[in-house]
């Protein structure tokens, strides 16, 4: 078994797991070392580029004449990952002495691990649109899981003595259909899934391991011609682009609650200019130049709209009121019953732009779109109606 270990977040103790990559690297081990000794292994060590060694379980071993492969079971830890428990496989068999006559090989990164030519089978990805790592056409191993496989691989070469070359096969059954539940579709990969990590290990709940994914995706969208596209926090904001708005929601970045983070993501990939939109849940706390709008960091949604109602001449006994509410549903039930609903979202919508421009600064062009389920679009910011035309010009050219 792995020795994962324990991490804090939030005052829970999780378990932290290993990557994909880690998984495609160690069942590349143990099937080379299997064919290069002729023994079974029931368990390979592995360090990862964040220097943990893991010990992993080896399973479904099959040895025949020059060919051995074998899978290892990923195991996520405490992350809420669809990849948890999969097997990810690797075969292994040697090939002609001279690589250089075999013009199968996938990828050259670099010249001294001239052993190993990796390739990759059913349930692994393929790239379909430029701004990944890898080439159009390429399957979807990252670059440092691919460095580790190959390394592994020349590890055990090189204690057996052997100067041949091998053939490496990375495969996962289940991936074709596993896919579908992850990003892939919406990053250009398409067949499969990726074959990731870059410390091979994985952290519960990271919010590293999402923003990276939020950054690829913009600059998928960036690559492929759209320099204006539209930023939602999730499925409400999707839905509220396509069913009210009528607007393509495949030009949409899904930004979770990291608005801040993906400004800065359009800033670095010089994209021209975003459209926010999503709910005011969410949405009201940009007003307040809060910039991640998960609870756990900051709420003062009713601190916000309160404020905004005493500037519109509300009574104190409104203010009380809006203290006192829940959700933004009810505070938006009292403005409007008030009469001072309009006002208010017209303060809130020019916070929300002065707050949006300053995280911006000059060189992107930046707007929002603010609504509620039950009262539709609240505000506007005053580029947004533009920012849209130009979103709308760019997907039809693409």
């Amino acid at each position: 078994m792995a020795n994962t270990s324990i991490v804090w977040k939030n005052q829970t103790k999780l378990r932290t797991g290993y990557t994909t990559g880690s998984c495609a690297a160690a069942a590349a081990k143990a099937a080379t070392h299997m064919l290069v000794s002729g023994e079974v292994v029931g368990e390979v060590s592995l360090v990862t580029p964040a220097g943990i060694r893991l010990y992993l379980e080896v399973e479904d071993i099959v040895k025949e004449n020059n060919y051995v492969s074998c899978a290892i079971r990923k195991d996520s830890g405490d992350d809420p990952d669809v990849t948890n428990g999969i097997l990810v496989y690797a075969g292994v068999s040697f090939v002609s002495d001279d690589l250089e006559q075999d013009n199968r090989e996938d990828w050259v990164e670099d010249e001294t691990i001239r052993h190993v030519i990796l390739e990759a089978g059913e349930g692994i990805g393929r790239v379909t649109q430029k701004g990944l790592e890898q080439s159009i056409g390429d399957p979807a191993i990252n670059l440092v899981p691919r460095r580790m496989i190959r390394e592994a691989v020349e590890e055990e070469l090189q204690k057996a003595g052997i100067d041949r070359g091998v053939r490496v096969m990375i495969w996962v059954p289940d991936g074709a259909e596993i896919a579908k539940k992850t990003f892939n579709p919406k990053l250009g990969v398409e067949g499969g899934i990726s074959i990731l990590g870059t410390t091979g290990i994985v952290e519960p709940m990271s919010e590293k391991a999402l923003t990276d994914t939020i950054f690829v995706e913009m600059k998928v969208r960036r690559e492929n011609g759209m320099d204006y596209c539209y930023v939602v926090p999730g499925n409400y904001g999707s839905d509220f682009l396509h069913d009210t708005l009528g607007y393509q929601e495949d030009a949409a970045v899904k930004c979770s609650n990291y608005v801040g983070e993906v400004i800065d993501d359009a800033v670095r990939l010089q994209m021209k200019g975003i459209l926010l939109v999503g709910h005011i849940g969410k949405f009201i706390k940009l007003a307040a130049g809060i910039m991640n709008t998960h609870s756990r960091q900051a709420d003062g949604r009713m601190e916000i709209l309160a404020a905004h109602a005493a500037m519109a001449g509300g009574s104190r006994e409104l203010i009380r009121q809006l203290m006192e509410c829940i959700t933004t549903t009810a505070a938006l039930e009292l403005l409007e019953k008030e009469g001072i609903l309009k006002e208010v979202m017209s303060t809130v919508m020019i916070k929300i732009e002065e707050h949006l421009k300053h995280r911006a600064g000059d060189g992107l062009e930046i707007g929002a779109v603010m609504f509620s389920k039950e009262m539709g679009i609240l505000g506007k910011t005053s580029d947004a109606d533009r920012l849209a035309q130009k979103i709308q010009s760019r997907k039809k050219k693409v």
